[in-house]
C-alpha cells in the first residue's frame, strides 16, 4: 500500500491534468480534494488541497469501508485545512 500512495503522489506531481481516478475534488468545499489509492479490494482516501496552485498539503487519510466517505473524515479535513490558512496569515 505504501508504494502505491508514493506512486499516485508522484502521479499527482507529474501530470498536469491527473484523472479522477487519482485525485477529485469533494463537493461543496472550498478547495478540499481526495486522492484515491486502491490495491486490490482496499481503498484508501487521503484529504488534501493547493497552496497556491503548487504545494499540495496533505490534510487526513483513511481506509475506505463504505460507499459513502463519512462526514467527520471531510469535517476533520476542513479544519486541518483551516488551521493551516490561518497559521499563513
Amino acid at each position: 500500500m505504501k508504494d502505491k500512495i508514493i506512486w499516485t503522489l508522484e502521479v499527482i506531481e507529474d501530470i498536469q491534468r491527473v484523472p479522477e481516478t487519482y485525485l477529485k475534488h469533494i463537493e461543496n468545499t472550498d478547495g478540499l480534494y481526495e486522492i484515491r489509492v486502491q490495491v486490490g479490494s482496499d481503498i484508501f482516501r487521503i484529504f488534501c488541497f493547493f497552496d497556491k496552485g503548487k504545494l499540495v498539503v496533505l490534510a487526513n487519510g483513511f481506509q475506505k469501508k463504505s460507499q459513502k466517505t463519512p462526514s467527520q473524515e471531510i469535517e476533520k479535513a476542513i479544519k486541518i485545512k483551516e488551521e493551516y490558512e490561518n497559521e499563513k496569515k
